[in-house]
């Protein structure tokens, strides 16, 4: 989410206690130009609504094979770790990052050396580092920007960086789609997950029977969909919500849980308008009647603290 006095005010009247806030060059909490002034005010702010900082959220491409584009992001992401640091907020959250021209095997060394020093700088800063499991599977190419889309690979990826500060945004509905078990995947990584993206997911099974998974390849789709997928917000979409929610409670998971809206039913704007993962953020984060009915769904299934 994009912090402004607008959006802490909505969240505070609707009930909401916690954010992920945007920390992108072009946000309002830009890593390298936020001054100690800024981060005393925007505290204040939330603290005077009751909202806690969940994360920092900044989702780059740090393998990225054109090489100016992934030592910028790298150089970047310490800023973003430094600044949650002087925040006081303990998690980052972020894609692994892919070569989209190699296999997810061969990006395993490439991951390697990114965050191995990645992790060495948030033990130190005190910090944990959550990698969301979307795929970035472009619809059109079919490459894919984010390796850490599966426990299969989740299960390499600790092998190459052990640290505990090393862990996972867990989104269920990337999860939905791929066929993946969401609840299996809490119990068999529970202490590893850092931070949840709740989001819904919608599926049109006589599409997908038409076109199969790689989706549709002529139509116009709006969304960030395959066309027989649709991301929504929850409680409108396939996910069991209680099984999700009790199956963190069984793993002792004591972090948030942020919706991520990315849901175009509702959205003021189409997603076939946005170009970045910031712009997301931009298009959806302000859009408040889906937020709202997500919250509905979440509030009566989420233990009281």
């Amino acid at each position: 989410t994009e912090y402004n006095k607008e959006t802490v005010e909505f969240a505070h009247k609707v009930g909401f206690r916690s954010m992920e806030l945007s920390a992108w060059p072009e946000s309002t909490l830009n890593a390298e130009t936020t001054t100690d002034q800024k981060i005393r005010e925007v505290k204040k702010d939330l603290d005077a609504h009751d909202i806690e900082i969940s994360a920092l959220g900044y989702y780059p491409n740090y393998l990225d094979p054109e090489k100016e584009k992934a030592e910028e992001a790298t150089e970047y992401f310490y800023k973003v770790m430094k600044l949650a640091h002087r925040m006081e907020v303990p998690v980052v959250c972020t894609f692994a990052g892919r070569d989209m021209y190699k296999s997810v095997k061969a990006n395993i060394p490439l991951f390697e050396k990114a965050f191995n020093p990645f992790c060495d700088e948030a033990e130190k800063l005190g910090l944990k580092i959550a990698i969301e499991n979307c795929p970035m599977l472009d619809r059109v190419t079919q490459l894919s920007e984010n390796i850490a889309f599966s426990p299969e690979v989740w299960d390499e990826m600790y092998k190459v960086v052990p640290s505990k500060a090393l862990g996972i945004e867990l989104d269920p509905a990337h999860m939905v789609w791929q066929g993946i078990d969401y609840v299996q995947a809490i119990h068999d990584y529970g202490e590893r997950i850092f931070h949840i993206h709740a989001k819904d997911m919608q599926i049109d099974r006589k599409v997908l029977g038409r076109v199969g998974i790689l989706g549709q390849t002529f139509a116009d789709i709006i969304g960030l969909g395959h066309g027989w997928w649709k991301a929504r917000i929850p409680g409108f979409g396939e996910i069991d919500w209680h099984a999700f929610i009790s199956a963190l409670v069984e793993v002792g998971y004591r972090g948030n849980v942020d919706i991520e809206h990315e849901d175009d039913v509702f959205a003021l704007a189409h997603m076939k308008m946005v170009e970045s993962e910031a712009g997301i953020v931009e298009a959806y984060g302000r859009e408040e009647k889906g937020l709202i009915l997500g919250y509905n769904t979440l509030s009566k299934i989420i233990p009281p603290e």
